[in-house]
């Protein structure tokens, strides 16, 4: 049967909203409906709260004000707030009504698995499972700069909760998106779309963002009753 709505997704890590400007490009060219934004400082917010962004993506949600801490979910469809996901990152939600079909939309930034912080990447991993795991029958997309590739457990544990990596079921699973420049080519697919069910990936692409070190995550999914 046909869908009820098709819609494109943006993931995109700002770099401490150095590629700002890129952004705004991706989203005039691209025009994706959800909008996943991490790394979005305080001048970052206050564009993206202009009326040039509001014009195309009036229904906003932002979340901390630090340069690496900031982070923003835009969108076409009216959203509602949902609590974070805890996280030393802001990890803002909302619920999105898509012509009528509620879809979860989470921004995920789990802090990097440095060597003195291996506890607190595990942890706000094992946060983003939690809420996986507690989504019940709702359709749900978690999109951001997870830290964290498929080869990890912390995050394949967030997969086994039936959450399904979009780029992979579009035969882009190991193409990197870290570090920039040497991504697509040599690097770890660190930035994911996951999608519930009732969510059926259709493309995945990959957009390089002039100042930051991630490429930008774009997927386009059919929504289902």
């Amino acid at each position: 049967p046909e869908p009820p709505a098709q819609i494109r997704v943006l993931t995109a890590n700002l770099r401490q909203g150095q590629a700002l400007d890129a952004l705004l490009a991706a989203l005039r060219q691209e025009r994706p409906h959800l909008v996943s934004v991490q790394e979005c400082d305080a001048e970052c917010a206050r564009r993206l709260r202009g009326s040039a962004v509001r014009d195309g993506h009036p229904y906003q949600v932002f979340a901390g004000d630090g340069a690496a801490e900031g982070s923003a979910i835009l969108s076409t469809y009216p959203l509602s707030a949902r609590p974070r996901v805890p996280g030393t990152l802001s990890m803002p939600g909302a619920v999105a009504d898509v012509r009528g079909l509620p879809v979860r939309f989470q921004v995920a930034h789990p802090m990097p698995p440095e060597p003195l912080r291996l506890g607190v990447w595990r942890r706000e991993l094992a946060a983003l499972r939690t809420f996986a795991a507690r989504r019940g029958g709702e359709r749900t997309i978690i999109a951001g700069d997870f830290n964290a590739t498929q080869d990890h457990a912390a995050f394949r544990a967030i997969v086994d909760t039936g959450m399904r990596d979009a780029a992979r079921l579009a035969g882009r699973s190991r193409t990197a998106t870290w570090p920039v420049p040497l991504a697509p080519r040599v690097g770890a697919q660190i930035d994911h779309v996951l999608v519930s069910e009732r969510l059926v990936p259709v493309r995945a692409r990959f957009l390089p963002l002039a100042g930051s070190d991630h490429l930008a995550v774009l997927v386009e999914l059919r929504v289902y009753e």
